[in-house]
């Protein structure tokens, strides 16, 4: 069994399992932080970016001010933005059978592997995995889209040149295989080999092994992963969340009696709380209103973003924001906001149960009811005509590298009233505001990020008990800018296997048994003979046929009788003879009663000699050994052959026959 490791981003992970002859790729996670090397596409002309200075090195040698801007002393990428891919160099892809996905967010780069590498077989995922993944999907193609850029960037791409390069760019790694956005066309192409499967459904893979997805309570239709055989298991948790948020929670006792558990997908902030989070959000947001500023807050267009609006729900009349409008712009707005009402069965239990009241259950249908909470595809359009400040916008993307957010931040960036509110942990908020610096307006941190942290990961695995835990290296050490938080990795025994970008595990356990099925015919003709009580044996001779990793014992095929034939033939060819198996002997030959046995048949002079097998004994007056060790009896006598049968016979008289 072997692990292929295919991305070192953690939280975005794309790994490849061989398992019991099928290979199944495990997540295609889209490591969407190296756009964070690029400048901004603004949607309206920004005399700002436009006239940001081309870099140049020092000694004047490498001349880049087309592809290259520097802004506040950092240098971006002034080209369309890219996207690091999972290695597609490590093994052929086109021979993975089947895909399986955990979460919307590890699926975004689906498209470059259906589509570019000749994969043919099927993707997993359930219903809301497949549906929000699509709105994020067409909500990065249409942000791309309606602000192309002509101009190609690649010479900064160049080894050597990237050398001479400030960083982060000269530390970016892997930079020609970085790759333009997809086309709505290879997504809708990508999705269509997506088979929709329940929580806890079985699928059966070639007859060889049995998936099944268990929640994982992180997000809308997130789940967990079980890959069995009738002999193995192994179960792969990526994003999970025991807190109590709007999905069903987490199924944990499915996990127990693992062989390997992979893991992936823990939180990117384990010391930030998310009740913390979100009550510094809710706090810093009114108090930017009641200063009159407008508060902007870079999301993705689901998830976190249904409980920042059932929080804010809650919030607004005690806080006064009654009057405040709440605008939620993205090109799917709607439909995430829609989505989220309908997949009932995929919530936690009371939001279900509000279903049957019938109320809605989250409570942003009834902003959205009373106006306090509008939404749009974009800030064209009717936004323009209703928009009014003081406001809350909550837009993407949380990059601020593209989508409507860019506006927002060159509109509101110079005023000092205005706060930007980072939820989302994805992107380092440092990184994100480079391109907008000098920058006048607030910025708050407060990630929200409610995957397992290291002390519930820990209490957790013991009370699965898997043999084995597979994970990233970067779980297995403290972060580097808090070398001595010991209490911020994996600490287990025995320690668990740590994995990077481009590495191939060997999983340390072996296949021991296989299960074979025995034809009822073939049942039915077989004796049992007791050897002990309790305890039956019966020996079988057949056929095994195995087909579709399925293995049969069927009763061996009796030769055809031979036709009789007019032509004469110069050699009879006469039907193969089908002997019988000689029977199979259990027990052990007693020395005490053996000897007596030697005696009644005229065998007196008998040496006894011990050995660490068993005993010798050596017949003097006819010149025999018998060896009698514990799995075998050998006579050794030289051109006495009615001797040798009749020991032979007496030796049996002690052993059953089956």
């Amino acid at each position: 069994m072997k692990l292929y490791c295919l991305s070192g981003h953690p939280t975005l992970p794309c790994n490849v399992l061989k398992f019991k002859s099928t290979t199944i790729m495990l997540d295609c996670g889209l490591d969407t932080t190296s756009v964070l090397n690029f400048l901004p596409l603004p949607l309206v002309h920004s005399p700002r970016l436009s006239k940001l200075p081309g870099w140049i090195s020092k000694d004047g040698s490498i001349n880049l001010e087309k592809e290259l801007k520097e802004c506040a002393g950092r240098v971006f990428v002034d080209a369309q933005p890219e996207f690091c891919l999972p290695e597609r160099e490590l093994l052929d892809l086109s021979t993975i059978d089947v895909i399986l996905i955990s979460n919307y967010h590890c699926m975004m780069a689906l498209p470059y592997i259906t589509e570019h590498t000749g994969f043919t077989g099927t993707v997993y995922a359930t219903e809301p995995t497949l549906q929000i993944g699509r709105l994020l999907m067409e909500e990065l193609v249409n942000f791309m889209e309606r602000v192309p850029k002509a101009q190609a960037a690649t010479c900064w791409k160049n080894k050597e040149v990237q050398r001479m390069l400030p960083g982060p760019l000269k530390d970016a790694v892997e930079v020609w295989t970085w790759k333009r956005c997809y086309s709505m066309q290879e997504v809708n192409s990508a999705l269509s080999k997506v088979q929709l499967v329940g929580y806890s459904q079985k699928v059966e893979l070639f007859g060889a092994v049995q998936i099944s997805p268990l929640s994982s309570g992180y997000s809308l239709g997130s789940s967990n992963w079980i890959i069995q055989s009738h002999h193995e298991k192994v179960s792969y948790v990526s994003g999970s969340s025991l807190l109590t948020t709007h999905p069903q929670p987490m199924d944990q006792s499915s996990l127990k009696n693992s062989d390997v558990l992979i893991l992936t997908g823990l939180t990117q902030m384990p010391t930030a709380n998310p009740d913390g989070m979100l009550g510094e959000f809710c706090s810093n947001l009114a108090m930017t209103i009641r200063a009159g500023g407008n508060v902007l807050v870079p999301c993705y267009s689901s998830g976190v973003i249904y409980d920042l609006l059932e929080c804010l729900y809650q919030f607004i009349e005690s806080a006064s924001l009654g009057t405040t409008p709440f605008y939620f712009i993205s090109p799917v707005a709607n439909s995430s906001l829609e989505f989220s009402q309908i997949f009932a069965e995929w919530l936690c239990h009371n939001k279900q149960t509000k279903v049957y009241l019938p109320e809605p259950p989250f409570p942003h249908a009834e902003l959205i009811q009373t106006n306090k909470l509008k939404h749009y595809p974009s800030i064209h359009g009717d936004f323009s005509s209703e928009f009014r400040q003081p406001c809350v916008v909550f837009t993407g993307h949380p990059s601020l590298r593209f989508g409507d957010v860019v506006h927002f931040m060159e509109l509101w960036g110079k005023s000092s009233l205005n706060t930007v509110i980072f939820t989302e942990p994805d992107f380092s908020y440092l990184d994100a505001l480079a391109p907008y610096q000098p920058l006048a307006m607030k910025c708050v941190y407060c990630p929200i990020d409610t995957r397992l942290n290291f002390h519930q990961v820990s209490k957790l695995l013991k009370e699965v008990q898997p043999l084995h835990v597979v994970c990233p290296e970067q779980y297995t050490q403290p972060p580097v800018t808090q070398s001595h938080r010991s209490d911020l990795m994996l600490e287990l025994q025995p320690p668990p296997m740590p994995y990077r970008r481009c590495s191939v595990l060997s999983l340390p356990f072996r296949r021991r048994y296989e299960r074979v099925y025995i034809l009822p015919e073939l049942a039915n003709s077989l004796v049992p003979s007791e050897v002990k009580a309790g305890v039956s044996v019966a020996t079988v001779s057949a056929v095994l046929q195995s087909k579709d990793n399925k293995h049969t014992l069927q009763s061996v095929p009796k030769p055809p009788p031979v036709a009789p034939s007019k032509k004469r033939k110069r050699v009879i060819e006469e039907p193969p003879v089908t002997l019988s198996p000689k029977p199979l002997l259990s027990g052990a030959v007693p020395l005490e009663a053996f000897l007596a046995t030697l005696q009644k048949h005229g065998i007196t002079e008998v040496k006894v000699e011990e050995t660490a097998e068993g005993h010798i004994l050596h017949l003097q007056a006819e010149d025999t050994l018998i060896q009698l060790e514990e799995d075998g009896t050998h006579i050794v006598c030289d051109n006495n052959e009615p001797l040798r049968t009749t020991l032979r016979d007496l030796v049996l008289r002690f052993l059953q026959k089956l």
